[in-house]
């Protein structure tokens, strides 16, 4: 009972320094706030009001046709300019994509032969350029068959294809970027907020204030897991429901308590490694290098990036041992499909052994350094 008592008190003024350091308590609210809706709404996942030019040296219904097929929301109203006129415009950074459609076009169309469109691409815009260039492409070639045809060409299928989706009917992007976003940057602040609690005490001298108290290890790391996981998770459950649910409407198909109670279990083990990684870095410059060493590696083998069927196969025994990848399955199953307890049971008994081991080896690496 009284370690008990030592470790909530302990936790409180662990509490204080957090709440009381604006410079902390702002870094938590704008990860939590700006930068999970940034990275949910910024990434396109369609082509987005792109700027195209085109050069009709035809004018024929055809290429009229073609000019007018590009439209908001995708493109901007094409600008007609002249064929002297593209290489400054493209140089200024004035449109994304130019389109050129050289003299004869249609007549050289009906004769049989293969005339040749130029599109020209500002590849600086590496994700719109990407995405637009198979659009232009799908748009020319469905004008043209349909001219052509003089009537709109559909295509026989030997199959019919009928696709349902469970959860995000639509398929839209915004949905899982959300979450991912919000899964990866709690395991980023959350290893960051604990290891740098320990190297703050080291930096102030107040370690040694700790270390003459009738305190354990255990109960140092202990009080600073809870005081900080406390933090996290309510930035979490702000975040859930006004950022996610709220801002970018992303429904939570499985129950949102579950949701909640696992992310506080994976906060044990992600501040676990955190105060290993406290333990072994002698500075602040060291932690954050150590840091961008062990945070990266886990948001990208955790799963939300990739699947994990799509990684390597040397690294996927290795992805195994990251808690991450065990929350990730877990949050995706009761966040998407809906599962309950008794599905997700194997991913959190996971994420305690993981966080115990850890746990561990942070005690033992921090008696060793405190008896050094």
């Amino acid at each position: 009972m009284k370690s008990l008592l030592r470790i909530f008190w302990l936790g409180t003024k662990e509490l204080r320094a957090v709440l009381g350091d604006p410079v902390m308590s702002g870094l938590i609210l704008f990860v939590f706030t700006v930068m999970v809706y940034s990275q949910a709404a910024e990434i396109p996942e369609n082509l987005n009001n792109a700027s195209i030019a085109i050069v009709d040296e035809d004018n024929s219904p055809l290429s009229r046709e073609i000019s007018d097929a590009f439209y908001p929301p995708f493109f901007q109203r094409p600008d007609h300019l002249g064929i002297d006129e593209i290489d400054i415009a493209m140089d200024r950074g004035e449109y994304l994509f130019a389109l050129v459609i050289p003299p004869r076009f249609e007549a050289d169309l009906r004769k049989g032969l293969k005339p040749e469109i130029q599109l020209n691409i500002d590849a600086t815009a590496v994700l719109q350029a990407g995405l637009g260039d198979g659009y232009i492409q799908s748009i020319l070639a469905d004008e043209i068959s349909r001219h052509i045809a003089r009537e709109d060409v559909e295509t026989e299928m030997p199959i019919t294809l009928v696709l349902r989706r469970a959860f995000n009917e639509n398929g839209t992007q915004v949905w899982f970027s959300a979450m991912t976003g919000l899964l990866d940057f709690l395991s980023m602040v959350t290893i960051l907020l604990t290891g740098a609690a320990l190297i703050r005490e080291r930096e102030h001298g107040t370690i040694e204030h700790l270390l003459v108290m009738p305190l354990t290890a255990f109960e140092i790391a202990a009080a600073k897991i809870w005081a900080n996981g406390l933090v996290i998770i309510g930035a979490f459950t702000l975040s859930l429901n006004f950022v996610v649910k709220g801002f970018l409407n992303v429904p939570i198909a499985g129950s949102e308590a579950l949701l909640i109670a696992g992310t506080g279990l994976y906060l044990f083990a992600a501040a676990a490694i955190g105060i290993l990684l406290g333990t072994m870095a002698r500075t602040m410059a060291q932690f954050a290098l150590m840091v961008l060493m062990i945070v990266l590696p886990m948001m990208m083998l955790s799963g939300g990036m990739s699947p994990i069927e799509s990684q390597p196969a040397i690294v996927q025994p290795v992805s195994w041992l990251l808690p991450s990848r065990h929350y990730m399955a877990f949050a995706q199953a009761v966040a998407f499909r809906g599962a309950g307890i008794s599905t997700v049971w194997p991913e959190l008994l996971t994420i305690f052994g993981l966080g115990a081991v850890f746990l561990t080896g942070s005690l033992a690496r921090f008696r060793n350094t405190i008896s050094s």
